[in-house]
Parts: C-alpha cells; sequence; structure tokens
C-alpha cells in the first residue's frame, strides 16, 4: 500500500512554487502536481482549499494545507506529518 500523497497546487512562473517544489524532492516526498495555469478546474480547487488567490498551495493527506509557506515551515509540516 502507498503512502498518501501531497496534493500541490502551483504554477512553473511561481519562484515559491518552485522551492516548494525543490525542498519536497530533496528529501523524497511525493506529492501530485497540478498546474492551475493548465486547469481552470486545478486553479479554482486551489482557491477553494486556501481561501486565498497564492500559490502554492499544499493539500495534506491529513486534511490540513498550507499556502505560501517558508521553507522552514513546510520542512516543519512534512517532519509532523512523518513524511521526511
Amino acid at each position: 500500500m502507498s503512502e498518501p500523497t501531497i496534493e500541490f497546487y502551483g504554477a512553473q512562473w511561481c519562484g515559491d512554487c518552485r522551492r516548494a517544489q525543490a525542498l519536497m524532492e530533496h528529501f523524497g516526498v511525493d506529492f501530485n502536481y497540478h498546474d492551475i495555469d493548465a486547469s481552470e478546474a486545478d486553479k479554482a480547487r486551489a482557491i477553494e482549499i486556501s481561501g486565498l488567490q497564492k500559490i502554492p498551495v499544499l493539500l495534506f493527506p491529513d486534511g490540513s494545507h498550507l499556502s505560501e509557506p517558508s521553507s522552514p515551515l513546510l520542512q516543519e509540516k512534512l517532519t509532523e506529518l512523518n513524511l521526511i
């Protein structure tokens, strides 16, 4: 059985998205990437999750989410969920 995956909503032009993606790849954390520029549905879902028009939006397996997290905050959350 595979571990639940993080849903990652972002865009290629977004520096915070690239930073968050690099951090998760560095630690080998699995995630599903949703490009909000390629899908209006993904864009709407990101706003629905966070209530904000900020990216990245990260939806975690426990149902919590972070919007535009700093690297230390994201690393803390991944540690809390035993993903790293």
